[in-house]
């Protein structure tokens, strides 16, 4: 039996109170240690063990420590269930894990995402009918993790199938209509439930009514966002998905959970709002501006003619350059071809020439999908310069090599104020003196509109699957 080492409020505090709070606080200094080293990409493996270190313990000592109430600990069947559904729980992970391709983990991320809401909300839906009589404090912060995991929830599940192609854009007018219209009705309802709070156990019923409101919501919410701007709505949903684990922890009065979720909610806003500067944008306008789809209603100019380059000439053009700066976008990642383009840049470095990769901040699908991609071919970190330190230096650049990157590079957004992304920065590949673009054809890019730098007089096009373009391309210059 615990001793009793004191009192608190009224309540006894035993050693295992007092070890299952130290171990939260060791777990909170994990989860921000963690978080620090998941800032550089070198260190960022370790970033993530650290991190779950911290989670384990803090799922291991609650699970042994935590008392209720009464002082009674977790029953022994309760603890079987709990442990072989997080064992189920690991070994689905670990296979999906080692299974996913690189080109669907903003897929995976999306569905992350997706579980973590789908938790919070059904901790607040079980644990309102159980709400005091009266306590408006803990039924707020019930309904508001209700709210917020209802639409993290549903709004990761969307984002998951439009980032499979599994559904589409609903770009209409009326669509920011009804969102304000749902959103409103979503607070004013929520609002209704804790005026409500003296008798929480008669209003279950608008519970599941708040949570079917929500629900709707984050699907309407994320239908209209334009594949372009699906990264920034990935980090916000990220976002969305830490605070309703924070709600869960205020429930539950989990010191561990409110931390971690206050990490993940705060980390995963700032990169949304730097995600947002990066493409010269408000929030509000990219979630209410249907910026992406929208391309297609743009403004249509004749461009020019497009020049194609051999790979002979490419070889030679590469090899005899002193700068070169390859620009991956999200081709690159459903080529695969990090590798074969890492054992380019090697190549060359070796004939002397200077190779730097440009990364541009929404490059790819989802936040750092390129910084992720380069890693797993081990780029040196260090040849990864992002947009706003390369640009003043492309004017130097004697090649620059586009590979699968489309609406990151295009003029359109400093030329044509038509254009759905004017004003958006873009990696200044237009101001290389030659440019080689690596596309399977003249497809549009995700915002659904023309890339002008196609048509640039610097610039070629080499057709073809990046992978086996590349592959050919090494070949050609280890042939010279």
């Amino acid at each position: 039996m615990d001793k009793v080492l004191g009192t608190l409020n009224g309540m006894e505090f035993t050693i295992g109170d007092s070890l299952l709070e130290l171990s939260y606080l060791i777990a909170a200094l994990l989860f921000v240690y963690g978080l620090k080293l998941l800032s550089h990409p070198a260190s960022a493996r370790r970033g993530n063990l650290w991190a779950a270190g911290g989670m384990g313990l803090a799922m291991i000592t609650t699970l042994f420590l935590h008392k209720d109430t009464a002082g009674q600990g977790i029953p022994s069947l309760n603890m079987w269930v709990i442990i072989a559904f997080i064992a189920f729980g690991a070994v689905i992970g670990l296979i999906i894990a080692r299974k996913v391709k690189m080109t669907a983990m903003p897929q995976l991320v999306s569905l992350f995402n997706a579980s973590g809401g789908a938790a919070s909300m059904l901790v607040a839906l079980l644990e309102y009918p159980s709400a005091a009589a009266g306590d408006v404090g803990s039924i707020l912060v019930t309904v508001l993790g209700l709210i917020i995991g209802s639409i993290a929830f549903s709004g990761s599940v969307i984002a998951y199938g439009k980032l499979d192609g599994k559904v589409g854009s609903i770009i209409k007018p009326f669509m920011t209509y009804l969102n304000l219209l749902l959103l409103l009705v979503t607070i004013a309802f929520g609002a209704f439930i804790v005026a409500s709070s003296t008798s929480p156990a008669h209003m279950v019923w608008a519970i599941y009514t708040l949570m079917a409101i929500s629900i709707v919501y984050g699907i309407t919410f994320v239908m209209p966002i334009g594949g372009a701007d699906m990264p920034v709505v990935i980090s916000l949903l990220n976002a969305l998905t830490g605070v309703a684990a924070a709600m869960a922890g205020f429930i539950y009065s989990n010191q561990a959970m409110i931390l971690g979720g206050i990490l993940v909610g705060a980390a995963g806003m700032i990169l949304t709002m730097l995600m947002c500067k990066a493409m010269n944008r408000s929030l509000i306008n990219v979630i209410i501006g249907a910026f992406g789809s929208a391309g297609a209603a743009g403004a249509k100019h004749e461009q020019g003619t497009v020049k194609e380059i051999q790979l002979s000439d490419a070889a030679v053009l590469l090899s005899y350059s002193q700068k070169v700066v390859i620009i991956p976008g999200y081709g690159l990642a459903v080529a695969q071809a990090q590798h074969i383009v890492h054992e380019l840049d090697m190549l060359l470095e070796d004939k002397g020439v200077e190779v730097k990769y440009a990364i541009h901040p929404v490059a790819g699908r989802m936040p750092g999908h390129m910084n992720v991609l380069l890693a797993e071919a081990d780029v040196p970190y260090e040849q990864l310069i992002e947009m706003d330190a390369i640009n003043p230096d492309m004017p130097n650049v004697d090649v620059a090599i586009v590979v699968g990157a489309n609406d990151v590079v295009n003029p359109a957004a400093h030329d044509d104020p038509s254009s759905p992304i004017h004003g958006m920065p873009i990696i200044d590949a237009h101001l290389a003196k030659n440019i080689i673009i690596m596309k399977r054809g003249m497809g549009k890019g995700y915002a659904g509109i023309e890339n002008a730098l196609f048509f640039n007089d610097k610039a070629s096009m080499l057709f073809g699957d990046a992978k086996s373009s590349i592959q050919k391309l090494v070949n050609e210059i280890k042939s010279m």
